[in-house]
């Protein structure tokens, strides 16, 4: 099982980006994809999540409005749009995968996988 996590970088505020999960030895079917985000010196927070059909999504407050989760089966791949970027935003981006039914912003102990984390940096 493996997810890759990509598309960080640094932008000004204000910037978009859109960072990929790829996910391969998983049967997508039943699992949840979602983001996390932790920047230094803080806990990891939920940011978005969204069920195989794209029927559910959430989205933490932070960044309701601004982000936007989607996700490709056909191609094992998760997508979180990111507009409007703050400073608050900066953080180490992480894809994950659940086999459970996440309501709300969802624990982290409650997804069974993780990419290795993809680093935002937006500028003032």
């Amino acid at each position: 099982v493996q997810l890759q996590a990509s598309g960080g970088g640094l932008v000004q505020s204000g910037g978009s980006l859109r960072l990929s999960c790829v996910a391969s030895g998983l049967n997508l079917e039943y699992y949840t994809l979602g983001w996390f985000r932790q920047a230094p010196g803080k806990e990891r927070e939920g940011v978005s999540w969204i069920t195989y059909s794209g029927a559910r999504t959430y989205y933490a407050d932070s960044g309701k409005g601004r982000f936007t989760i989607s996700r490709d089966n056909a191609r094992s791949t998760m997508y979180l749009q990111m507009n409007s970027l703050k400073p608050e935003d900066t953080a180490v981006y992480f894809c994950a995968a659940s086999r459970y039914t996440i309501v709300g912003p969802g624990r982290p102990e409650l997804f069974d996988h993780w990419g290795q984390g993809t680093l935002v940096t937006v500028s003032s």
